[in-house]
């Protein structure tokens, strides 16, 4: 309720509300009947101020008494200052409103715009993940020469080419393996920029410096970043001295004005194009050979290999998995890539699979998992092995052409499938 207070001029007094009690000096109730406007006159007049309350209108009330604000008279003040107070309060009032209807109008207009969209200011649609639309993986280094180009070794690189990106994937085993198969191929490398590292062995990274030194050449960022997972710079101690090779090369590569990212978990390098990093072990495939010991921050333990890693490329065909050895298992891999892209079926694998030491059984049941990944291609290349592959193909029933050994120059092309090569068809 509004209270009332007067305007003394010249021992006349003039009555009119406000809105704020307190600014006549009362606390809430003040108004009640029964207070003294004498009273409170002297009290105000003690006090110097010129607003008092008083009575309204003296009308239907005792004279010495003060109105409940419910009974307050409307009769306009006749006092120059009440009018200019009374006009300034008023214009308040206005602004508070204004300010008001505006932020309600904002409101409605939100609340509108959001079911124009489909959805409710507080509900957000999450996108779905990006594609490659256009997809080719080409072996660099393998133990197979497909046709009567190219250089055979233990080791293994893959050029990946997608949507306009290019990735090598490992540098193979000997200095000049990969530039040598890449010149007999064609392919040009000074235009990569970056490269991945998928573990620390020998035979997938002895390629890097030669290929670094070569392609900057002719330009000065070819080659110049490398992708690799944690762990891949852990000490390897051997009774020869320290069995990690990576450790002397981050040092070589980085004077050249390289640098090492390294990924302590899954990590998108490109649209649609995803590193795993490191690889949760959800089952014991162990796929490695080695015996040695890594010295880890939890101590110095067995060599597990713990930052094999590889690369993924989600496509509207399904996912393509690129390896480098498989190390942490292939299982493994397609396991941890569903968790990422759980509606995927996988159409490639692409790489080595280190299955050439593995029993019949381990076989089989690495090739009856693969069939709940769907997978619909397989170019076993490097440490997968031979038999392997064949095991594989026959166990998961797909046709020739879809489960081959793969070899230099083999190619793997969305849309299109495996391009073998002469010999490995």
């Amino acid at each position: 309720m509004p209270a009332i207070y007067l305007v003394q001029r010249n021992e006349r007094s003039y009555i009119r509300f406000h809105p704020i009690r307190e600014a006549a000096g009362l606390q809430d109730g003040a108004c009640a009947a029964g207070q003294s406007w004498r009273s409170l006159a002297r009290h105000h007049r003690d006090r110097g101020d010129r607003r008092l309350l008083t009575q309204a209108g003296r009308q239907g009330a005792g004279v010495g008494n003060i109105l409940p604000c419910s009974q307050s008279s409307t009769e306009p003040p006749t006092s120059i200052t009440g009018y200019r107070h009374m006009h300034k309060v008023s214009r308040f009032r206005w602004i508070h409103i204004s300010v008001a209807l505006l932020a309600l109008s904002l409101s409605i207009v939100s609340v509108v715009h959001a079911e124009a969209q489909g959805s409710s200011p507080a509900t957000s649609v999450q996108s779905p993940p990006p594609q490659i639309h256009a997809l080719k993986v080409t072996l660099l280094s393998t133990m197979l020469v497909g046709s009567v180009t190219g250089v055979g070794e233990w080791g293994f690189s893959a050029l990946i080419e997608a949507d306009g990106h290019r990735v090598l994937l490992d540098t193979g085993a000997h200095p000049d393996t990969v530039l040598q198969n890449a010149r007999d191929l064609k392919i040009d490398l000074s235009d990569v920029r970056e490269v991945i590292l998928t573990h620390n062995h020998w035979d997938h990274v002895g390629g890097l410096m030669t290929l670094r030194k070569e392609m900057m050449k002719r330009n000065p960022s070819a080659l110049s970043v490398v992708h690799v997972a944690r762990g891949i710079f852990y000490s390897r101690p051997a009774l020869q001295g320290e069995d990690n090779q990576m450790i002397a090369l981050k040092k070589e590569y980085e004077a050249t004005g390289g640098k090492f990212i390294e990924h302590e978990g899954a990590a998108e390098i490109f649209p649609g194009a995803w590193l795993t990093g490191p690889v949760p072990r959800k089952y014991p495939e162990r796929n490695w050979s080695v015996s040695g010991k890594v010295q880890t921050p939890a101590g110095l333990v067995e060599d597990t290999i713990p930052e094999d890693q590889s690369l993924v490329l989600n496509t509207p065909e399904g996912l393509v998995v690129v390896t480098g050895c498989g190390h942490a298992g292939i299982i493994n891999i397609l396991t941890f890539a569903r968790e990422e892209f759980p509606n995927q079926s996988v159409q490639a694998v692409v790489g080595g699979l280190h299955l050439f030491p593995a029993t019949d059984e381990q076989l089989d049941w690495t090739a009856d998992k693969m069939k709940d990944f769907k997978v619909a291609n397989l170019m076993g290349a490097h440490c997968t092995g031979i038999e392997a592959v064949y095991r594989i193909r026959e166990r998961l029933g797909l046709p020739r052409a879809s489960a081959v050994v793969g070899s230099v120059g083999s190619s793997f092309v969305l849309g299109e499938g495996i391009h073998p090569g002469p010999l490995a068809k």
